[in-house]
């Protein structure tokens, strides 16, 4: 039945284009009628000639997504099956028991329980391992499986059996699962006198009221002089937000952002519609290579305007417009309509495709690909893809130790047994790892039987193998000794050498497992260099301002070190 669906498609689909009239039709349209019989015909063959059987569906979709693929990395098709995913991108909202889940083994485990929601409310803790729902085995399923089963109209009750560190027997849990909103804002608060501090993950509907509330909120408590907007990591979302969320901070009909695409349809122009919150306050906003898309946005069109300094890193680089279209059976298509451009002109997206970063962010820029643009008190900015933040400040890169450690879970792993065994600790702010317990991370690892290979261990078998296949290797046996003896290293050296990062990595976990999101942010502020420098900058009288004036556009570069264009 499936196979007559797909053919029966591709068929009126052909059908319906050759109806219009070959008489009609330019030369761009016969190459796409031609085409479609070509794909129609083809299909037709392999699916009748295979020497194996065929799924026609997946054949499909395969197609499809290779065909989008070759466009940009964000069109792309949404089956009916994944519409509940895409919604939960936009509106942030879901009905199930508010839950990060994971693989560990042959089963499920909660990774990280919502505050305030069904999982955390009945005492589920992250490391719990789920072995049923609803008395149905979860051993060997699927994660998307176990999610549909978790998720569900609000109001409806399901039990869980749980297995926990340090409990002899699994335990049943039942919830009545909830409408779950993820906070856009998942922190705010003092983090010097006067100094207010407003982290923003992501941009789905209501965020900017969040902002607008936190801002209140912070404003009717504390005698606020400054503001740091902290917008690392942030993916993005509704570009309505990110336009809102700059009305707080600039006058009614300041120019946020343009879109601009093929189509006239898709041209707007997106202004502030309402008077600012607060248009005096400084304010500076942190960036890295994860803040993308809405992200940028604010950050950008804050800088153009000269109403904030951008700290930290340059932006991932998307500045890119999807707009879903409906497709038959519920599908859609989420095609890229338009690029943004800020109120300098500049747009935002990456200009190169072939120039990213393993994590698709912006890498290195040819100067032929970098145009000048001014803010509005003749600040140079550019283009080229993200935003260049007006203080270049880049975290030290983790070790290799520490990239392992959190890769194979031994952070997690620890952290749940030290929550399993210490039922409280100090607040976010004021906790910190013992000598004892660092102690026993290290006898956990050597439990664990935890093993990795350096990037330079890798780089060395590759170059030994490559020795003894030219038959280089017995004229140098004894340096390649030497040199392998010198690159191998060493678990309990490393630790010792990477304490600090491992310890800061590790207290950051352990507060995750007791104090969720919240705790995890208080705990990360605690020592952080781009932080650090936007307090700098608020804290020296007239440096901000000086800045964003346009008259000491060397200052700011003068502080780090110097961006290049």
């Amino acid at each position: 039945m499936k196979q007559k669906k797909y053919i029966i498609f591709a068929s009126s689909l052909l059908i319906l284009f050759l109806s219009l009239g070959f008489s009609t039709l330019k030369n761009k349209d016969l190459d796409l009628v031609k085409n479609l019989d070509i794909y129609y015909t083809l299909f037709r063959e392999l699916n009748m000639f295979y020497v194996d059987e065929t799924d026609p569906e997946e054949l499909v979709t395969t197609s499809i997504d290779a065909m989008l693929s070759s466009l940009d990395p964000y069109t792309s098709f949404i089956p009916e099956s994944d519409m509940d995913a895409f919604q939960f991108q936009t509106t942030g909202e879901y009905g199930g028991i508010g839950s990060l889940i994971r693989r560990s083994g042959d089963h499920i485990i909660i990774a990280e329980p919502y505050e305030g929601f069904p999982a955390a409310k009945s005492g589920l803790r992250s490391g719990d391992r789920i072995l049923k729902v609803d008395g149905i085995s979860t051993k060997g399923m699927q994660i998307e499986s176990v999610s549909d089963k978790l998720k569900g109209t609000p109001g409806t009750e399901l039990s869980l059996d749980i297995e926990r560190y340090g409990m002899e027997k699994p335990f049943e849990v039942k919830l009545i699962r909830e409408k779950i909103s993820i906070q856009n804002v998942p922190y705010f608060g003092m983090i010097d006198p006067g100094m207010a501090y407003i982290r923003i993950s992501n941009f789905t509907t209501g965020a900017s009221k969040e902002v607008a509330d936190a801002l209140t909120a912070l404003k009717r408590d504390n005698d606020l002089n400054s503001l740091v907007l902290d917008l690392r990591s942030n993916p993005g979302g509704l570009l309505i937000e990110a336009v809102r969320i700059c009305n707080l901070f600039v006058d009614k009909g300041e120019l946020i952002v343009s879109t601009r695409g093929k189509m006239n349809q898709w041209d707007s122009d997106y202004s502030t519609s309402q008077e600012p919150l607060d248009k005096d306050i400084p304010l500076v906003v942190l960036v890295n290579r994860g803040s993308a898309s809405a992200s940028e946005i604010v950050a950008g069109a804050l800088q153009d305007l000269d109403r904030a300094a951008v700290v930290g890193q340059r932006t991932f680089g998307k500045g890119l417009v999807q707009t879903s279209r409906p497709l038959k059976y519920n599908a859609q298509l989420k095609v890229t309509t338009a690029k943004y451009y800020i109120p300098s002109g500049r747009c935002i997206q990456a200009l190169d495709y072939t120039h990213r970063n393993p994590d698709g962010s912006v890498g290195v820029i040819p100067d032929s690909l970098i145009s000048e643009y001014q803010t509005r008190n003749g600040r140079l900015v550019y283009d080229g893809g993200g935003i260049q933040p007006d203080f270049e400040v880049v975290p030290d890169m983790l070790s290799e130790i520490t990239l392992q450690l959190y890769a194979q879970s031994i952070f997690f792993d620890f952290a749940t047994r030290y929550h399993n065994t210490n039922e409280e600790i100090e607040s976010p702010e004021s906790y910190s790892l013992s000598d004892d317990d660092y102690d026993l991370f290290k006898a956990f690892i050597e439990e664990k039987n935890f093993e990795f290979r350096t990037a330079s261990e890798k780089a060395f078998e590759q170059l030994l193998a490559n020795a003894k296949r030219e038959k280089y290797y017995e004229i140098a046996k004894e340096e390649f000794a030497s040199l392998e003896e010198k690159l191998s290293h060493d678990n309990l050296k490393d630790l010792q050498t990477f304490e600090e990062e491992i310890r800061q990595i590790l207290t950051e976990e352990i507060v995750n497992h007791y104090y969720f999101q919240t705790g995890r942010i208080l705990a990360q502020i605690q020592k952080d260099i781009q932080l650090d420098k936007a307090r700098d900058i608020l804290r020296e009288p007239g440096m901000l301002k000086e800045v964003l004036s346009g008259n000491q556009g060397a200052l700011a570069r003068a502080t780090v070190e110097p961006i290049s264009p």
